[in-house]
């Protein structure tokens, strides 16, 4: 089992719960609808990947988001991730009106920072923030969300056992893209307009 880091404590994700479509302005950049309900898929703990990659038996896309860690059903700590989309196949799976996992759910499909706990943080404060090059690509927060993560945690719960390890992905605001090989990737989480955490990766 693949893990990731709050601290020194090493925690192993049994599942990785992502939320599509949940800003209006990345539905929009993909000619997407606004969904009635809030989508869910996951991502398998082999997903969790070491390194960032640019291809993976085709051209990858990156997705930045507000990420947290589940401990005694709870949102516990918050870091910085990336959401890995074979673009070409999940569109082609979307016309066919079949299931995306092949597309977003792949090995080394989802890259993470270490996570902080939230402590007494006012999660509707929070904002991802993605530079490649040290050009801004993305930036947005949980204000924008249609589905604010204490409503993301209510509806996940009503479905599935949450359990200490496991990390909600809370959906990209707009300016997603395809990953280049070289691309240097600096990935921020800001609390109150400020960063509280701080990664960069160098895409390969």
């Amino acid at each position: 089992m693949k893990a990731v880091f709050v601290g020194d404590d090493s925690f192993f994700p049994s599942k990785i719960l992502c939320v599509g479509r949940n800003y209006v302005e990345h539905i929009n950049e993909l000619g997407n609808e606004i969904p009635e309900d809030m989508v869910v898929f996951n991502k398998p703990n082999s997903s969790i990947a070491s390194e960032l990659y640019s291809y993976l038996d085709e051209p990858l896309h990156y997705e930045a988001e507000i990420c947290f860690l589940i401990r005694n059903r709870q949102l516990y700590a918050v870091g910085f991730g990336l959401d890995l989309t074979k673009r070409s196949l999940q569109t082609k799976l979307k016309q066919k009106g079949l299931p995306w996992e092949r597309a977003k759910a792949f090995d080394n499909s989802a890259k993470f920072s270490r996570f902080i706990p939230l402590s007494d943080m006012d999660v509707c404060e929070l904002e991802v923030e993605l530079f490649i090059n040290s050009m801004r690509m993305q930036l947005g927060g949980t204000k924008q969300m249609l589905y604010k993560p204490d409503v993301i945690l209510q509806e996940l719960a009503s479905y599935t056992e949450l359990q200490d390890g496991d990390i909600v992905m809370t959906g990209t605001p707009q300016g997603v893209g395809e990953i280049v090989a070289g691309d240097r990737f600096l990935g921020r989480i800001k609390y109150a307009g400020k960063a509280i955490v701080e990664v960069e990766w160098l895409a390969i």
